[in-house]
């Protein structure tokens, strides 16, 4: 089998996509059969792939288009040219990591379809995502072979709401990273002192309710632990770091922006709990990452996260700070933080990133065959 996978979201800061589609790759890597391989598509006028990918996947092909990619982008969605093969050469699967198919004039197509939070709330999304994603998600997603998804949840979002047959829909959960044993280790070695969040700072992840719920804990507990905001600031979170920086929030809550790696693994050996209110998620890798590194995690009740968190949290209704409140007091307890650790180390324990790939295998000949049907 030949695969193309679109892998222009890992080529700057790998947020949640740019980490899937990085780690899908490498797992297809290194469990590609004889004969298989992997292409990894880039495209962009200044942006390379970082000078150690061909070392950390030796056997993966890098097709890297000198192009803009916002002109490509356009013409890809828009009118559906040019095909890839003329960028890329012949395949039998492309994979696109977004809900906008790549155009191919003989390849399957797959897309990825994370959450729908472009249909709910276009006006919150990025230029380009404002623009086509709302106007032709259900286009392409008709015409997809298959579209992989990360949860159950997801799937029945996608197949609700899209008007796909559940059968071209294919749940690729992500697996837990690496680095999370040696994180875990110093976990049990040390009680971390922070209370983590970790995600962009937009709307859906509701952060206003998060530090709401972080002021009740503080008035109720004199030493709480800091809170850590880590990940992009929005033009959304303004009025969050205006707000963390008053009254009793000031001097306990930091706002990191965008964390790399290296910068993840030092804030999850130092957090004592992970928090993630978010109104929506279609997945949420931070709660698994936490989970697999040993630290408890305090969930909504919406979207996948009951899913992915399983027994290893209660989740909370997102509008009730105080429910979110009384969770993080009780994981200042020792024991009731130990038991969720060890609860969380178990669920993380079903994700891998081998079960991930062998996923998205099943989906390649599933969407290569309803590709044959249809001619």
């Amino acid at each position: 089998m030949r695969i193309l996978l679109d892998y222009r979201p890992a080529l700057r800061e790998r947020t949640g996509v740019g980490e899937f589609v990085h780690e899908l790759a490498k797992a297809l890597c290194d469990t590609a059969d004889p004969g298989e391989w992997v292409t990894l598509f880039s495209s962009s006028w200044k942006d390379r792939p970082a000078a150690t990918l061909a070392a950390e996947m030796p056997s993966a092909r890098i097709a890297d288009v000198r192009v803009p990619v916002r002109g490509l982008v356009w013409a890809w969605n828009r009118i559906e040219w040019p095909p890839v093969e003329w960028l890329a050469g012949e395949h039998d699967v492309v994979h696109s990591q977004s809900p906008m198919l790549i155009p191919a004039t003989s390849a399957a197509r797959v897309v990825t379809i994370h959450d729908l939070d472009f249909l709910r709330h276009p006006d919150q999304m990025a230029a380009e995502i404002r623009r086509d994603y709302p106007r032709l998600a259900r286009s392409h997603a008709a015409r997809a072979d298959a579209i992989v998804v990360s949860s159950q949840y997801a799937a029945a979002e996608v197949t609700r709401e899209l008007g796909v047959t559940r059968s071209r829909v294919h749940v690729c959960p992500p697996g837990r990273p690496e680095w999370s044993a040696a994180v875990a280790a110093r976990q049990s070695a040390r009680r971390g002192n922070t209370i983590l969040f970790m995600g962009t700072l937009n709307l859906r992840k509701n952060v206003g309710t998060l530090l709401e719920a972080y002021a009740r804990l503080r008035s109720q507990v004199a030493d709480a632990p800091r809170l850590v905001l880590a990940g992009h600031t929005t033009s959304a979170s303004a009025r969050w770091e205006v707000r963390a920086k008053e009254g009793p929030l000031a001097g306990h809550v930091e706002i990191t922006g965008y964390v790399d790696t290296a910068r993840r693994i030092e804030l999850f050996a130092n957090a004592r709990m992970l928090v993630l209110p978010s109104y929506e998620e279609g997945f949420g890798l931070p709660v698994l990452e936490a989970m697999a590194c040993g630290v408890p995690v305090v969930v909504s009740s919406r979207g996948s996260l009951p899913e992915v968190a399983g027994g290893a949290a209660h989740p909370i209704d997102p509008d009730d700070a105080e429910g979110l409140a009384a969770q993080m007091r009780a994981l200042l307890n020792d024991a009731q933080a130990d038991s969720a650790s060890q609860r969380g180390l178990l669920q993380a324990s079903q994700y891998s990133w081998t079960a991930c790939a062998a996923a998205a295998r099943q989906a390649y000949a599933s969407a290569m065959e309803v590709h044959a049907r249809r001619g």
